[in-house]
């Protein structure tokens, strides 16, 4: 359907950019937001009287993002998909990332987009249909070294997401979680905060420091392709719950649900051991 309104939060560069220029191409309307506001002119420019800015931040407060978003529904007249897309990885050891980090964390990946659906959802139960798209990450599906509070923000996400799904779903509103893998955009670069080195003995983390660094400009994935992807799941007739992006998220998932299974199997009896006895 390419007449549908999109809202797509971080449409500066990325997979947010891409999206947005691929809901564009089809002939839809996108209310992208951007933090700069030199920049919103510009996006603005891409297809006039169908590609709309706003101007915000994850982490502005609830009633600034209620504001937004209210505004976004004005500029398009009404919306039909909201893209939380917006966000960052930080990179470091638990025990060496800074309260402020894992607070500006949190607030960019999960509490941002948690009060945007939030705003958005009488719009949505009103027209009585809509469609939020939760951009997660495979880091968001299983825990790596080094990324202990990315994974944090992208487990909650997907926890919210999840519940959500069920609670919206008899009131037409459809919920899928995107989960990208390595993909060239630059979140392994300049969209990568790394947390000052303060404990020393985390090999693995170190390593992970290396393999980002190697991996920047050198990614398989092709933004352009995951986000047909993502507006192919939105338009079908049954929207998946959740979306892995690349065949290294795929193999990643298909791990983790094997290990986990394995491990259930070994410590079922245990784990099954704790009812009251009889």
């Amino acid at each position: 359907m390419s007449d549908r309104h999109w809202m797509i939060t971080g449409v500066s560069s990325g997979l947010g950019r891409a999206l947005a220029e691929a809901v564009l191409e089809r002939g839809g309307v996108v209310v992208g937001s951007l933090r700069d506001k030199e920049r919103a002119a510009a996006f603005e420019r891409l297809a006039p009287g169908r590609s709309f800015a706003v101007v915000l931040d994850a982490t502005d407060p609830p009633e600034v993002l209620t504001g937004r978003a209210d505004e976004a529904v004005r500029l398009a007249g009404h919306l039909d998909v909201l893209v939380n897309n917006a966000g960052y990885g930080l990179l470091g050891a638990v025990e060496e990332v800074s309260e402020e980090e894992i607070r500006h964390q949190m607030d960019t990946n999960f509490t941002g987009p948690l009060r945007l659906v939030r705003a958005l959802l009488p719009h949505f139960r009103e027209r009585g249909r809509g469609h939020v798209v939760n951009i997660s990450s495979i880091a968001g599906f299983t825990g790596q070294p080094g990324l202990g509070v990315y994974n944090a923000s992208k487990f909650a996400l997907e926890g919210l997401s999840e519940a959500l799904r069920i609670e919206l779903g008899p009131l037409g509103i459809g919920v899928t979680i995107v989960e990208p893998g390595a993909f060239r955009t630059g979140w392994a670069g300049t969209g990568l905060k790394h947390a000052e080195r303060r404990v020393p003995g985390y090999g693995a983390v170190d390593a992970i420091r290396g393999g980002l660094e190697h991996l920047d400009g050198a990614q398989q994935g092709d933004p352009r392709r995951a986000a047909a992807a993502i507006i192919q799941a939105v338009e079908a007739a049954e929207p998946p719950a959740r979306l892995p992006l690349g065949a290294d998220a795929v193999k990643a998932v298909r791990g983790k649900l094997a290990a986990v299974g394995r491990e259930l199997d070994a410590w079922e009896s245990l784990s099954a051991s704790t009812a009251f006895e009889r």
